[in-house]
C-alpha cells in the first residue's frame, strides 16, 4: 500500500497571511489523520514563512500517524529541530536559503561524505532517512551509497509532461529510476506537483512506492472540494 502523507504547509501560509490562527495548523494536521491520511509532513524552512519551528514540536505531540519532516540539514537549526521532535521520518532537501519551493535534488556523487555524515547522525537516533532526488540512475545509485533508508523521486519534470499530454515520456526515468532503487534496497517516496489528474497513473506504473507527499493541490482542491472529501480522492488514486 502507498501512504498518503499531507504537507500542511500552505495551511500555515494562509495563517501568516493575516497573522492570526486562522486556519489553525495543528486542527489541520490532526485533521488530516481523522480524514484518512497515513501522515503528516511539514517542511520548515528558516524564515519561517509557513509552517514554523513552533508548530512543528506542538504537532509532533499530537498527531498519532506518522510525522516527516522536510528540510535543508545545512542549517544547524533545522537538525536540532529533528533531534529534539524525532519524526517517523525526515526528509533532505537541498533547499537553498530563501528558495521559493524545491526545484531539484542531491548530486548523491557530488555531496556523498556530507551525506553519510549527517543521514548517520538521524539514524543513530532512530529517524527514518529520505533524501530528496533527480530520477537519474547514477544518482540512484550515488544514493545507495549515503546509508540513506529511502529516496524522494522529484516529480515536478513528470508533472509538466504529463500535463502536455507526454504520459508515457514523463513517466518512464522515473520506473526506471524506481526499479533501480528497489533493486538496492532502497525504499521509495515520491512528492512535488503531485495531484489528481496525474497521480494514479504514477502509481500504476510504479506500483510499489512507499510514501507521496502531497500539499499544495491537496489544500487547493480543498477549497473546492472540502478537506475530508479531497484527502479521500487523493487516497483512492493509490488504491
Amino acid at each position: 500500500m502507498t501512504k498518503l502523507s499531507v504537507n500542511i504547509n500552505k495551511f500555515a501560509t494562509l495563517r501568516n497571511s493575516r497573522g492570526s490562527d486562522n486556519p489553525n495548523v495543528l486542527k489541520a494536521a490532526v485533521d488530516a489523520e481523522k480524514f484518512g491520511a497515513d501522515g503528516v509532513t511539514v517542511h520548515p524552512r528558516p524564515d519561517e514563512r509557513h509552517i514554523r519551528y513552533a508548530d512543528t514540536r506542538a504537532i509532533r505531540k499530537i498527531i498519532t500517524t506518522e510525522f516527516n519532516i522536510e528540510g535543508n540539514p545545512t542549517e544547524q537549526k533545522f537538525v536540532d529541530l529533528v533531534l529534539e521532535t524525532k519524526p517517523h521520518q525526515v526528509t533532505l532537501v537541498p533547499d537553498a536559503l530563501g528558495q521559493l519551493t524545491s526545484d531539484h535534488g542531491w548530486n548523491t556523487i557530488e555531496h556523498k561524505n556530507y551525506l553519510v555524515n549527517i543521514i548517520g547522525i538521524f539514524k543513530t537516533a532512530g529517524i527514518r532517512v529520505s533524501i530528496f532526488v533527480d530520477p537519474v540512475i547514477e544518482i540512484v545509485e550515488g544514493a545507495a551509497l549515503t546509508g540513506t533508508d529511502r529516496i524522494e523521486l522529484y516529480t515536478e519534470g513528470y508533472a509538466k509532461l504529463f500535463a502536455e499530454g507526454k504520459a508515457a515520456e514523463a513517466v518512464t526515468p522515473y520506473v526506471k529510476a524506481a526499479a533501480k532503487a528497489k533493486e538496492l534496497g532502497l525504499g521509495i517516496n515520491a512528492g512535488h506537483d503531485l495531484d489528481l489528474t496525474n497521480l494514479k497513473y504514477l502509481k500504476q506504473h510504479i506500483h510499489y512506492l512507499d510514501e507521496v507527499s502531497i500539499g499544495h493541490a491537496l489544500v487547493c482542491d480543498a477549497i473546492y472540494l472540502g478537506y475530508e472529501n479531497a484527502v479521500q480522492m487523493y487516497k483512492r488514486q493509490l488504491s
